[in-house]
């Protein structure tokens, strides 16, 4: 650390190159920690997804209905400790813009099987069972819209749409949150059988569910389950697709593209340009001293020291400008919040992505001085001062 000021000095040689560069590499890692917490976003919903349960869905397509009777057949298959449904709903507050998810679920059973997900106080548990047109609401929805409980609130439907046309209308009876980071709490579940009653006008709605969601009693016989699940209704009018919640979320949201790959591109080709930016700096700076580094040679500064110092400068350069980046996309995810305001199940910066972060910038560091730094170590006195 002797030596420091010496290297700090170089550092100031070219002020504005020095700035620029830092400046490079500290946008860098700003893109770095806002794509990786937007990777973690989309991703997380699989990872959260539980193997111990199973989705049944419509073999041909997820938006084709299952029968209701389905659910009493289901639950008699051996190994089956729970079973609920759920409707997609569709539908938005006052304005197209503010939509979030909304289903129809048997409340009872549904609370259950999330039972480790969803955290509803007591009280508003049962106020939202008594209440057929009652609701419960993500604390994050509730949040952005100042949703308040007792709250009347109208839901336009846009797959479910009343008799006379007008919108839907729910009462907030609860506010539901999680300690499981990644829950999903932008969601609106009101009663299946409230959706159900006033769908016996429309005969295509009436009695029909979305998905199953099976609880198992023994997890790692999942996939015997499905099977046998599925078996029940093969050559039926409508034969089901069974599988883990999680291989479902997973391909479900491998529909819109495979996010974590795409973002995991675009870090490394940031990554790949900046390294470029870096290295071609420090061999820049190396070429300027070439006669000063002979001088330091010369009064007895030997080739691992000479090595070192410029080691240490790239690397000084890559921590000053992607440490700050780290801190600033820190700081935006952690206080911004959310930049959908509340569309994204979870938005946070893991912290395996903020080691992996530190891992970059030292090793960008290392790589951008590690051909100037071999250069100037095996660099002679003689050749050196010959050039100058």
């Amino acid at each position: 650390m002797k030596f420091f000021p010496l290297i700090w000095r170089n550092l100031l040689r070219r002020k504005f190159r020095t700035v620029f560069t830092l400046g490079a590499i500290f946008f860098a890692f700003v893109l770095f920690g806002v794509l990786m917490a937007l990777r973690a976003a989309f991703s997380i919903a699989p990872e959260m997804a539980g193997q111990e349960r199973l989705m049944v869905i419509d073999k041909i397509s997820l938006i084709q209905p299952l029968p209701l009777s389905y659910g009493d057949r289901i639950k008699q298959v051996e190994g089956v400790s729970d079973i609920t449904h759920a409707n997609w709903f569709g539908g938005y507050y006052q304005e197209v813009r503010n939509q979030f998810s909304t289903m129809a679920v048997d409340p009872e059973s549904w609370l259950r099987v999330y039972s480790k997900e969803f955290e509803l106080p007591e009280d508003q548990k049962k106020a939202w069972l008594a209440d057929r047109t009652g609701a419960i609401v993500g604390i994050d929805t509730a949040r952005r819209y100042g949703f308040t409980v007792g709250q009347r609130i109208p839901i336009q439907g846009t797959i479910y749409h009343r008799p006379d046309n007008g919108p839907w209308e729910f009462t907030i009876d609860g506010i539901y949150d999680s300690r499981l980071k990644g829950t999903d709490k932008t969601n609106l579940f009101f009663h299946y059988d409230f959706l159900n009653e006033s769908m016996r006008s429309q005969s295509g709605f009436k009695d029909q569910v979305g998905w199953y969601v099976i609880a198992l009693r023994d997890p790692d016989q999942a996939v015997q389950m499905a099977s046998k699940v599925d078996g029940l209704f093969a050559n039926s009018p409508v034969e089901t697709k069974t599988d883990t919640e999680k291989a479902f979320v997973s391909g479900f949201a491998k529909q819109i593209g495979d996010i974590g790959s795409i973002m995991t591109a675009i870090v490394a080709m940031a990554m790949f340009t900046i390294l470029l930016v870096a290295g071609n700096t420090m061999a820049q700076a190396i070429r300027e001293r070439t006669s000063e580094l002979a001088v330091l040679k010369t009064l007895g500064f030997g080739n691992g020291r000479v090595l070192g110092m410029v080691l240490i400068e790239s690397t000084l350069i890559a921590v000053l400008g992607g440490g700050l980046g780290l801190l600033l996309a820190y700081g935006a995810v952690t206080l911004g919040g959310d930049p959908t305001k509340g569309l994204l199940p979870a938005f946070y910066l893991p912290t395996q992505a903020m080691i992996t972060g530190i891992v970059l910038v030292v090793a960008l560091g290392l790589a951008s001085g590690a051909l100037p730094a071999w250069q100037a170590g095996r660099l002679r006195i003689v050749d050196a001062l010959r050039r100058n």
